[in-house]
């Protein structure tokens, strides 16, 4: 399993050093950066995001302030070099709380605490009976959509395209809102307006995905996050 990462800090040399140490978190992705939560708030939107390494002394608007304000947050792991607030940080249910400067032996017993805690929230997710399927309206009918029909996803301003074996589907909804209601372990984004089907990728060829008779390129943003989830999840174990 990959957790995005997002960096909310306003010191370029405190992002640098969080940067470094996700990139030696084998099961750690980064998806983006901001210097204030403002930034931040627009980026948690756009992306799917698990994780969030979040510094309390910003300005516009500090980590608490940030946290007060948006209840359906991501998971959140505090950097910051005032400890007085870790009280409060972990009554707002926090994951964790590092105080900076912080080893990379801290910070990777904090993301550790972070993936055990993904786990277990989707063992009990999927716990629950997975129908396989989701519905979406289109052209005034609910329409079924299996999992294993689905090949790709494709998003125009608040439209999205459904691409299946058989059909394409418009639908009025936003990609964020399709990942929503899609199994992490089959689909991942792999630019702004596109998500896949993983068990679906004949082949890759550079940033170039074959899917059937498609051709889906994976965006620079987005590399990295990509090729980490798909070869790591699907094409080494075979």
């Amino acid at each position: 399993m990959i957790l995005n990462c997002v960096i909310v800090d306003d010191e370029p040399i405190a992002r640098k050093l969080l940067q470094e140490y996700i990139e030696e978190t084998d099961f750690l992705a980064l998806v983006g950066t901001a210097e204030n939560p403002l930034k931040a708030a627009g980026l948690i939107r756009s992306i799917d995001v698990d994780l969030i390494f979040l510094d309390i002394n910003m300005p516009k608007m500090n980590g608490m302030e940030f946290l007060r304000s948006s209840p359906n947050l991501p998971m959140v792991i505090m950097t910051t070099a005032y400890g007085q607030y870790a009280l409060e940080g972990f009554e707002m249910a926090v994951t964790d709380y590092l105080v900076k400067p912080f080893s990379l032996e801290r910070f990777l017993k904090a993301a550790q605490k972070a993936l055990e805690l993904k786990l277990l929230k989707d063992k009990a997710a999927n716990e629950k009976t997975e129908p396989g399927h989701f519905y979406v309206k289109c052209n005034g009918r609910l329409e079924r959509v299996n999992y294993d029909d689905l090949l790709y996803v494709e998003a125009l301003a608040n439209y999205v395209t459904l691409h299946t074996a058989k059909e394409k589907l418009v639908v009025y909804l936003t990609l964020k809102g399709i990942l929503e209601q899609l199994p992490k372990e089959k689909f991942i984004q792999v630019h702004k307006s596109c998500i896949v089907n993983i068990d679906k990728i004949n082949s890759i060829e550079g940033n170039i995905l074959h899917i059937g008779n498609s051709r889906i390129t994976v965006s620079l943003n987005f590399h990295d996050v990509v090729m980490k989830g798909i070869l790591k999840d699907r094409f080494l174990k075979r």
